[in-house]
């Protein structure tokens, strides 16, 4: 399976526009490692990622001098929670509906603030240096908020999954690798299938190495079904894939027994713009008020 890494840009600094209420995002994946900005934060001894998270923030607060807000997924709590942050160290959390309103011009300041790419680019440095755990939790982190913002179909969080379907696979996380990859695969079949060989070929580079038949043989069939796809509408012109094709007929021939096949057409997303691919785990809004969220000044998060 390879991806590649090479950033598009070398311009791609973290710029700190003076604008009111400046937002930032944050992340805390399942293990409670936790992105501010794209920065992973080093968290010591058993301090709670909420704390390091706010003190994080905060400490942007104090250096622009000026209130922040944060927008925050919280994948162990498995919501999305919008913070505001002041200078002081006071935090409190806010409902959806009382969040500036979502829409191009925000997503749009948004990244020119905190560039994806810039992120890009420290993501393959941990690579680099063989920091797959931080690489992998990075790139988590980057495809959930252009998700969020953008939808699973667009093209920065498609490249941003790839990214992390790739780091998985180097850390022979095959069935993560697999589900990442066949999201990315799904996607490009439904919106742009000239362009799709590719990805298919990368989600069954991650496929092949799955030793479990029984999680292998539906995706298999569904690899199947999009090389089929592609050979209908005259586009597997490389003998590369004409043999991965034969490998994954090869593999479901000797596999244990029958399969169901999958719908004649499985949605990747939903028709138009999405918040989120089928299998990532639904975030629903925090509430306001959220205590391990808010604190008052001094005090330590969750007081």
């Amino acid at each position: 399976m390879s991806h590649s890494l090479t950033p598009r840009d070398d311009s791609n600094l973290p710029a700190l526009p003076a604008q009111p209420l400046i937002r930032l995002d944050a992340y805390v994946a399942e293990d409670g490692s936790t992105v501010v900005n794209g920065h992973l934060l080093e968290m010591s001894g058993t301090r709670p990622s909420n704390e390091a998270l706010l003190d994080a923030v905060a400490m942007f607060a104090r250096t622009i001098g000026a209130p922040v807000a944060a927008t925050v997924i919280d994948r162990p709590a498995q919501q999305v929670a919008r913070l505001r942050v002041h200078p002081d160290g006071s935090s409190l959390t806010i409902a959806e509906e009382d969040d500036l309103p979502p829409g191009p011009e925000r997503t749009a300041a948004e990244e020119a603030a905190f560039p994806p790419l810039a992120r890009v680019e420290r993501i393959i440095q941990h690579a680099r240096r063989g920091e797959l755990h931080a690489a992998f939790v990075l790139a988590g982190a980057l495809r959930e908020h252009l998700t969020l913002r953008r939808g699973a179909d667009d093209q920065l969080a498609m490249e941003a999954r790839a990214i992390e379907a790739y780091i998985a696979f180097q850390r022979a996380d095959y069935m993560v690798a697999t589900t990442l990859a066949l999201t990315v695969a799904r996607i490009r079949c439904r919106t742009d299938l000239e362009r799709a060989a590719p990805d298919v070929a990368r989600a069954t580079a991650a496929w092949q190495r799955l030793m479990d038949e029984g999680q292998g043989a539906a995706r298999g069939q569904e690899l199947l079904l999009m090389w089929d796809r592609l050979a209908e509408a005259g586009l597997l012109r490389e003998p590369a894939h004409l043999a991965v094709v034969e490998s994954v007929r090869s593999r479901l021939r000797r596999g244990s027994g029958p399969v169901p096949a999958p719908p004649a057409a499985p949605p990747a997303v939903t028709a138009g713009p999405s918040p989120a691919a089928p299998e990532d785990k639904p975030l629903k809004p925090a509430r306001r008020g959220l205590r391990r969220f808010t604190r008052r000044p001094g005090s330590p998060a969750g007081s």
